[in-house]
């Protein structure tokens, strides 16, 4: 492959000049506000990943400057792709724009295509994961977006109905500060609204004999080893192959089911109908779009799979939910209807929950938040958990309250992550419709902060004093006519 690097400055200069065409970003409109003597913020983003780059951009493009995001991960390690995410290859299709926002040369491919060719491009399969990490970086870089790595968000609280105070931490020093924000924006991903999940079982057992798939895991350590991972979705099949590549003895898959979920239903339905029209559903046909697509399940990618399947040590359990597990000397015992089995080490390949009540920056505001099973009962046969525990978000992904008036400012945090799927779709979470999402979120916050400073805006409008007429480009012809008759 060849490499081109001149031709990114290129690309940059395109990308600038297609911006200045469309008067974008545009000028800055949001009145400046102090508190305490410190100035503002319009808007907090927490999480620098793929959502909260797509995030900031949109707010930047209408003019809303005053913005930070905040990150935990040292710069260029945010979000998944190059610390738990262990696919080879990213599982969308290569074409797709991403976070790009409608701008041709903010594409991976214009990315891409400037510095191997197109040549290169038409041969590329899918995109390899740390490359789309290398784009990311790349995405930040050319659109100057303000991030603050090494950054924790401690907590997020009320001071006034229409301001917050944001507790973050500096994590190299420990120096503590509070900002003062208008919004904040959640942009924290899969697990943004609470954490992995795991059965209650794998907690009575020690934590060295088992892992999250989200966790940071020594694959080398369990090299000879006996590995167990539960689950048959896309992060399981990635997991036990890097096990099984790394050297693992043996590695069993216990899968819940009696087959693997062969059909991908939301992807298949793809359309801007879809993305434009899910928000304008009623509850009751949200619920069922997404109940239908939780029981079909999303299918392992068969690239994932076959990564599993090609190695002889590899094994696959159907039909076999994990009943218990419990710790035997040096190692566990896996329990499932169909037998037992000891294993060194096991992965849960579980995916991740809702609890607010885990999440320390929503501590002020957690049980006032309301739920999806707060404001929709489903009909008999249509029940679940997972969607049960969705946040019931408004229309710019705000929460809502549980209890109204209890928790001023709630309003003003939007949930621009994975748990916003029932209330907005598939728009703020995975790579096809992110751009669509944070335009909507954007576009939100745009309005709402406008309507807020109605009275600053009507004050600069009755004040606005600049003639574009000087008086003498026309003359009265009334007045002409009787001075030439007198």
């Amino acid at each position: 492959m060849t490499f081109r690097s001149a031709g990114l400055p290129a690309l940059e200069a395109r990308l600038k000049d297609d911006l200045s065409l469309l008067e974008l970003p545009s000028k800055s409109w949001v009145p400046p506000r102090f508190h305490d003597g410190s100035r503002v913020r319009d808007v907090v983003v927490v999480g620098g990943g793929m959502c909260g780059l797509v995030a900031l951009a949109s707010l930047q493009l209408l003019g809303i400057d005053n913005i930070v995001a905040y990150d935990r991960a040292p710069e260029g390690r945010e979000g998944p792709w190059v610390t738990f995410a262990r696919m080879r290859t990213l599982r969308s299709p290569k074409q797709l724009t991403g976070p790009a926002l409608g701008q041709p040369a903010l594409t991976f491919r214009a990315w891409y295509e400037a510095q191997f060719g197109r040549d290169e491009w038409a041969r590329l399969d899918k995109i390899p994961r740390a490359m789309w990490m290398d784009y990311l970086v790349w995405y930040r870089k050319v659109l100057d977006l303000p991030i603050e790595n090494g950054t924790r968000v401690l907590e997020i609280r009320t001071i006034e109905d229409d301001l917050l105070a944001v507790d973050i931490e500096r994590l190299a020093n420990g120096e503590r500060e509070t900002v003062f924000a208008r919004r904040v924006v959640l942009a924290t991903g899969r697990d943004g609204l609470g954490a992995p999940f795991v059965p209650a079982f794998a907690k009575s057992v020690d934590r060295r004999f088992w892992a999250h798939s989200a966790d940071a895991i020594d694959f080398a350590a369990l090299r000879g080893k006996r590995v167990a991972v539960i689950g048959a979705g896309a992060s399981a099949m990635d997991n036990a192959a890097t096990a099984l590549e790394t050297g693992a003895g043996s590695v069993d898959m216990f899968v819940r089911r009696k087959d693997l979920p062969r059909i991908n239903k939301f992807t298949g339905i793809s359309s801007q109908g879809v993305v434009n029209g899910f928000i304008g559903l009623p509850d009751e046909w949200k619920w069922k779009f997404l109940h239908h697509t939780l029981g079909a399940q999303t299918p392992p990618p068969r690239d994932s799979t076959l990564r599993v399947s090609r190695h002889e040590n590899a094994r696959f359990h159907l039909g076999s939910p994990i009943t218990d597990l419990r710790q035997v000397g040096d190692h566990v015992v896996l329990t499932t209807p169909r037998g037992q089995y000891p294993m060194d080490f096991v992965i849960f390949a579980t995916g991740f929950n809702v609890s607010l009540e885990t999440r320390a920056e929503l501590a002020s505001f957690a049980g006032n938040i309301a739920y999806w099973t707060d404001r929709f009962a489903p009909d008999a046969g249509l029940e679940s958990e997972e969607l049960a525990t969705s946040p019931y978000l408004g229309p710019s992904f705000e929460f809502q309250e549980k209890v109204a008036g209890r928790t001023p400012g709630l309003e003003h945090i939007h949930s621009f992550n994975y748990p916003a799927t029932l209330s907005h779709g598939k728009l703020s979470g995975d790579i096809p419709a992110v751009s669509d999402g944070a335009q909507r979120l954007a576009k939100g916050i745009a309005k709402s902060l406008f309507v807020e400073d109605r009275g600053t805006h009507f004050d600069n409008l009755k004040a606005y004093d600049t003639p574009e007429l000087q008086g003498d480009e026309w003359t009265d012809y009334e007045a002409t006519a009787q001075e030439k008759s007198a």
